[in-house]
């Protein structure tokens, strides 16, 4: 069967799974939050024993580990309050509290603490290892306390973050409990669309924990971090691989790339230093053909090249560390026994750069050195039943799936930041995508927003500038190896909008593999830092962007035409919100086809490289989507769509005439 009718009988059939029994009824009425009626078919499904199982780090996988996932004990208290000493009922991880599928769905103000509470017992194998425990994320503020005492705590609500929780556990069960609070829309804290009273394109808040929490057992010193950046100009790959700590002489990270179980390339270098790959005849990444290579890194022990008379350490030693001739003698320095730690990811070549098209002096976006037309969707990445979780691995390659037999080969993930898994799932399919930074600001603070007519940005206390920026590198320091990604985009429409140029800047020296858009929309600072000049237009035919002689043009978000599907409503009974609103599916048709045929003759007259549409989904209150809010309904077949569509590709900014 194929993709298109594998997307169609599942729309077909999105209603008839059964939900399980716990997601039924959400409890607690105690301030409960609004939660409509409305699930999708893999929400049905979702119950404690399969609620997101699958290993949560794909590019850093190791072969032990142990899933926290599932029923825990939570409680909600005043945040001055303690620690309570009974709790009000389950939760299910990794949903949060005011979602359908955490079993609550029940709101937490600004002025509450959400508790968690559940046991685990530590393997008998993974005896004299580290043991870590993990978080894929947690809004906003959190500490983590193992058997009474405290490990640490953490702020930021996109980003994943670890602690090393050895010398804090027992032998048989330990409690672990992890406390939250979270200002939502009274912070200015990066939380993107998120708010205590959700109105049109503002949604339901989200608190504590909404990705996967986890364990894993590591040796004393191990493999932290690694960064992947291919370069296929060159035909390499450069590897920077992280340990723990400070690595000894003898310490060596074998490095291994492969195809199909055929090795590439392979190499060794001294601990904590970079290391580049030759990919030769390169298989290159893209929508159409999303290749992607094995990669292993192992910790291994090398006799040490620094022995003998002739190799004081006070001498020679010192004299070569960081040196090509250092390189050269772990190179083919001599392993020792096997790997004492060995993480397996992948990686793709791929490059994404601006270039000439064909308009003259007008640049254009490139991936893999050639002009490609990124054709795609302002994706929220909402869900009715899971909140900003997907309720399933399941559903996010349906919605890929989707996306792509609707002929978009991109989508701009909107002020949102997904599990690792999801950007898998992108690199393993082939989309190209726009990462957003969630933006942040005070609801009350109206001078911190920026709108069209402004002259200038927003002035913002050192505190919130510090915990942006702190959260802006550590949300490319998550996702930077996914090849999917080809463009981070800074700010959006002004929320909160300050320093623009100087934040671009820095995120280009962070990632220099990738295009850089600073400002999506709305007040425009310049050239300086951005690879793109991005506008954004609701009006019935799409305006244009003026040409720009150093960045390429594209429209950051149109369309947004409203289309109500009776029954699958979040709000069936009020007045549901459009930019525009289709009296039927003809009238919708006509209007999509209106706006496409003036972004197709942008691309081929003006050198117009991208265009978002609003958007994938329904969300809440909005009906501007492709699908409704639970993705049992598309408003046109994926088909249409895709005709309508397919005039770009002739109409590409650098396609000859």
């Amino acid at each position: 069967m194929s993709k298109l009718a594998i997307i169609v009988a599942a729309l077909a059939g999105a209603a008839t799974c059964p939900l399980a029994a716990a997601q039924t009824a959400p409890a607690t009425p105690a301030g409960k939050i609004y939660t409509s009626d409305l699930v999708t078919r893999w929400g049905r499904a979702v119950t404690p024993d399969n609620a997101w199982r699958s290993y949560p780090r794909p590019q850093m996988k190791r072969t032990k580990w142990l899933n926290l996932n599932g029923q825990w004990d939570y409680a909600v208290r005043p945040k001055a309050a303690p620690q309570p000493a009974a709790m009000d009922g389950k939760i299910l991880v990794p949903f949060a509290v005011e979602s359908r599928l955490s079993g609550v769905a029940r709101s937490v103000t600004p002025d509450d603490r959400l508790w968690y509470k559940r046991s685990f017992a530590v393997p008998a194998d993974w005896q004299g290892q580290r043991v870590l425990l993990h978080f894929g994320a947690v809004d906003y503020e959190a500490s983590i306390m193992v058997n009474g005492s405290l490990v640490g705590t953490h702020r930021g609500g996109s980003d994943a973050f670890s602690l090393d929780v050895t010398d804090y556990l027992k032998s048989g069960d330990n409690e672990l409990v992890v406390q939250v609070t979270d200002p939502t829309s009274t912070g200015a804290q990066p939380r993107g669309k998120q708010v205590l009273k959700p109105n049109s394109i503002w949604y339901t808040p989200v608190t504590g924990i909404w990705q996967t929490v986890w364990l894993e057992p590591v040796p004393a010193l191990h493999v932290e971090d690694m960064k992947i950046t291919p370069d296929i100009d060159r035909g390499t790959l450069s590897v920077d691989v992280a340990l723990n700590r400070s690595a000894a002489d003898d310490d060596a990270v074998r490095i291994t790339a492969s195809q199909k179980g055929r090795t590439v390339a392979t190499t060794l270098v001294r601990g904590n230093r970079p290391a580049t790959l030759a990919i030769p005849d390169a298989h290159l990444w893209s929508p159409d053909d999303p290749f992607l290579y094995d990669l292993k890194v192992e910790l291994v022990k090398v006799r040490s090249p620094y022995t003998g008379p002739d190799n004081s350490p006070h001498r020679q030693r010192g004299d070569s560390i960081l040196t090509a001739q250092e390189a050269a003698l772990y190179r083919t320095a001599a392993v020792q026994g096997g790997a004492r730690d060995t993480v397996d990811g992948y990686f793709a070549m791929r490059k994404s750069s601006i270039g000439a098209g064909k308009v003259p002096g007008q640049p254009v976006m490139m991936l893999n050195n050639k002009p490609l037309f990124q054709n795609g969707t302002l994706d929220q990445g909402w869900w009715p039943d899971g909140l900003l979780t997907p309720p399933s691995e399941e559903a996010i390659r349906f919605e890929i799936d989707y996306l792509k037999s609707s002929g978009f080969n991109m989508l701009r993930k909107h002020i949102k930041v997904e599990p690792a898994q999801y950007y898998y799932e992108a690199d393993r399919m082939g989309i190209l995508i726009w990462q957003d930074m969630p933006s942040g600001e005070e609801d009350e603070s109206l001078d911190q927003f920026v709108r069209p007519s402004s002259q200038g940005e927003a002035l913002m206390p050192q505190e919130t500038t510090n915990e942006f920026e702190y959260e802006l590198t550590r949300m490319i320091s998550d996702l930077r190896n996914h090849p999917s990604i080809v463009t981070w985009v800074v700010n959006n429409e002004g929320w909160g909008q300050y320093a623009s140029t100087r934040l671009a800047k820095m995120v280009h020296e962070l990632d220099p593999s990738r295009l850089v858009n600073k400002v999506s929309g709305w007040l425009d600072t310049g050239d300086a830092g951005s690879d793109l000049y991005d506008i954004h237009t609701y009006e019935d035919v799409p305006k244009a962007p003026t040409h720009q002689t150093h960045r390429a043009i594209v429209i950051g978000e149109f369309g947004g035409i409203g289309l109500p599907v009776p029954g699958h409503l979040w709000f069936p009974a009020r007045n549901n919100w459009g930019y525009q609103t289709a009296k039927d599916k003809a009238d919708y048709q006509a209007r999509y086809q209106r706006k496409y045929d003036e972004v197709i003759r942008q691309a081929r007259e003006l050198g117009l490289s991208a265009a978002v549409y609003t958007q994938t989904t329904d969300v809440e209150g909005e009906i501007n989507g492709l699908l409704t809010y639970d993705r049992a309904e598309s408003k046109l077949p994926p088909a249409t769509f895709a005709r309508i569509h397919a005039p770009l590709h002739a109409a590409e900014p650098g396609a000859g005439k």
